[in-house]
């Protein structure tokens, strides 16, 4: 059953708050709007439905191989930690996280699901952690217009262990799309220079309310978004003599 009524039902504060830190703002000003969004983030995004932390959870389980509990993940962009829940219901219980918001940490911290927490601003630093550390690294929806550039993928990888997994996550709305368009064109040449290899491209519908009439996929009130996950190479052995 399609949910009814369009994002325009949502709270008009809601909107703004949306709308506010995906207008592409320089980074101070960005972090600053997410650090005082923190305290209401949740309660919005629950107005908005957003179903990315769920459907990406959802699809790295799948993907990953038993057991999860020692598996140590990366959750970039971790916000106040609605992915580490997600994570956590399903086994993970080794989890670290990065945010670029002090405030989005703080509330990340009392949920009691990370065992490290770190500030870091992606795009401008690198990730506080050695190579090839991690057994999965997810960015959920912070990949987008305004946000973090496509051009971390690599320091992504980095992190990543020889077979191990990338979930990341990005929106198909129109304000968007010029984006994912760069974005897909960078995850194909990782893939090409045999940096990692595409597990799933999973389109869905219904991601979250459009804030706008514009954004609204089909006149639904829901915008689409997509999951990707990728699995880093191992590295080839050398052949002996």
């Amino acid at each position: 059953a399609v949910p009814g009524g369009t994002g325009m039902g949502l709270p008009a504060a809601v909107r703004d708050r949306v709308a506010a830190v995906h207008r592409g703002s320089a980074l101070p000003e960005r972090l600053r709007l997410y650090d005082g969004w923190a305290a209401r983030y949740e309660q919005d995004v629950a107005a908005l439905e957003y179903r990315a932390p769920h459907l990406a959870a959802a699809s790295l389980a799948f993907a990953f191989p038993a057991p999860r509990a020692g598996a140590r993940l990366l959750d970039v962009a971790c916000g106040t930690g609605l992915v580490a829940r997600e994570l956590h219901r399903r086994g993970f219980r080794c989890l670290h996280g990065v945010d670029g918001s002090a405030g989005m940490l703080e509330r990340a911290r009392s949920t009691g699901l990370y065992q490290e927490l770190r500030l870091c601003v992606l795009g401008r630093e690198p990730l506080p952690a050695p190579a090839d550390h991690y057994d999965a690294v997810t960015v959920v929806g912070a990949l987008g217009e305004g946000q973090v550039p496509s051009t971390v993928l690599p320091e992504l990888l980095r992190v990543t262990k020889p077979g191990g997994f990338l979930c990341l996550t990005t929106r198909s709305n129109s304000s968007n799309l010029r984006y994912k368009a760069e974005l897909e064109a960078a995850l194909g040449q990782l893939e090409q220079s045999g940096a990692w290899q595409k597990l799933l491209a999973q389109e869905v519908e219904y991601w979250e309310r459009a804030t706008t009439e514009e954004e609204s996929t089909q006149g639904t009130g829901y915008i689409s978004g997509v999951v990707y996950i990728y699995q880093k190479c191992p590295v080839p052995h050398l052949e002996e003599g």
